[in-house]
């Protein structure tokens, strides 16, 4: 039931909060991360978010990466604060060395298929406004990929460093991120299944019904996790900026809630073009706001449109020389195939359909048979009028 919640963040926009607890099912699970929804499932929604009322969305050990991609999109588009709660296991991706969030189906072999990547929350989450956005994690990792997040800090290191949050768990610049990363378990014959006991402590405080900062509700989780005994492992605390206002990416944001989407989509075609005279058509600066152009049109039920950018945007980064299974090349790609599947005129679907195929002839992305997928609605267009 909605309520109150003490040091509300907003007192009259809603709060959203996703809670997503996930982890392998077979002898690769290094920790029972369902276990703590239904202790976070005690906390009145209101308490969970920090604002006034909320909605919730429980993710417990998702089978496909694709079903935790449409709620996560559907939570960053809404309005309002958005406060996620992951609790999980790393693996990774050993082709590419990118960490994923494991799934319920996921083994060492099949991360790259079965997994979610975790560049995934920063794409999502990258349009979202300064200061409403705040991740709790609890992730555990084994040695290949404790190593591979950078830490300089051993695995039995007692206590533990705070970071600001390792390169390759990039959340975004304009997300909070707190929490932490278990370290590889010790090597033991009779090693047994972890718990989220940092995301257990989070939900502990919270059952009180009082809602501290979330800075202070993560220094108070950790003294639990070390008056229990529990390796803090790497430690994550990363402050989100507040709210700019009069900044670009808020006054697009309210363009948006207050459907003026040309509006929105002539302010970012704007910036995008200022970046490109500065940092040239093919920089990071001018490619953000065409990725933001792209996403206002799938805002504004334009799936032409944003198809077609995408498009762009990925012949973009393969021209300046970017591999085909970069996250950024495959990202592009997966979207204007997305959107594509969306366009009602099959004149504009044919035509766009057939760049889409050359570029999946190139970038297959993750799917099995993406190409196929294109090949076959094509021939099916070519009957329509």
């Amino acid at each position: 039931m909605p309520g109150t919640a003490p040091g509300s963040k907003s007192g009259a926009t809603p709060g959203t909060v996703l809670l997503v607890a996930a982890s392998p099912l077979g002898r690769g699970r290094l920790v029972d991360a369902a276990s703590v929804l239904p202790v976070l499932a005690a906390v009145p929604p209101a308490v969970l978010s920090g604002t006034d009322t909320a909605n919730v969305v429980e993710l417990a050990d998702p089978l496909e990466p694709q079903a935790v991609l449409t709620r996560l999109r559907a939570a960053a588009t809404v309005p309002g604060p958005l406060i996620l709660y992951v609790a999980g296991q790393l693996l990774l991706d050993r082709r590419q060395s990118l960490p994923h969030l494991a799934l319920a189906r996921t083994t060492t072999s099949t991360v790259r298929y079965t997994a979610f990547p975790w560049h995934w929350f920063r794409d999502e989450l990258r349009l979202r406004p300064p200061g409403v956005t705040t991740l709790f994690l609890d992730l555990h990792a084994d040695q290949e990929t404790w190593q591979a997040l950078g830490t300089s800090q051993p695995p039995g290191t007692p206590g533990a460093v705070p970071v600001s949050s390792p390169a390759a768990l990039d959340a975004g610049r304009d997300t909070a991120v707190y929490g932490r990363i278990a370290p590889p378990p010790s090597r033991s014959p009779r090693r047994t299944v972890a718990e989220p006991a940092y995301m257990k402590a989070v939900a502990t405080l919270l059952r009180s019904g009082v809602r501290p900062s979330d800075e202070e509700l993560h220094q108070q989780a950790l003294v639990r996790v070390a008056a229990e005994g529990a390796h803090p492992g790497l430690v994550l605390a990363r402050r989100g900026p507040g709210p700019v206002p009069g900044g670009p990416h808020t006054v697009i944001t309210e363009a948006v809630r207050a459907g003026r989407h040309a509006d929105a989509h002539a302010l970012a075609a704007r910036h995008e073009q200022n970046a490109a005279l500065t940092h040239g058509p093919a920089s990071e600066e001018a490619l953000h706001w065409a990725e933001v152009r792209a996403d206002l049109a799938m805002l504004a039920g334009d799936a032409a449109l944003s198809c077609h950018v995408w498009l762009a945007v990925a012949a973009a980064r393969l021209n300046t020389g970017q591999a085909v299974d970069a996250s950024a090349v495959e990202t592009a790609v997966d979207r204007a195939h997305h959107q594509w599947g969306r366009i009602a005129d099959p004149v504009r679907a044919r035509e766009l359909g057939l760049l889409l195929a050359e570029l999946r002839s190139h970038v297959p992305g993750r799917r099995e048979g993406a190409l196929d997928h294109v090949r076959r609605q094509l021939s099916q267009l070519q009957t329509q009028n």
